[in-house]
């Protein structure tokens, strides 16, 4: 949501002339990204996890 939102602030800055809401947008944008690539990396950590469960089950 954080990306769409800045993509539609970054536009509106561009289009208007407003470099601060342009700026905004782009900040916003990699805030979209960061919070992306934590759940990725959560989600590999948690798979790991599991892994690591079932084999300790299995010895």
């Amino acid at each position: 949501m954080d990306k769409l939102m800045g993509k539609a602030k970054e536009m509106a800055g561009k289009l208007g002339g407003g470099e601060r809401k342009k700026g905004e947008g782009q900040a916003d944008q990699l805030k979209g990204r960061a919070k992306d690539s934590m759940g990725d990396a959560k989600e590999r950590m948690n798979g790991m996890k599991d892994s690591l469960k079932d084999r300790k089950k299995d010895n």
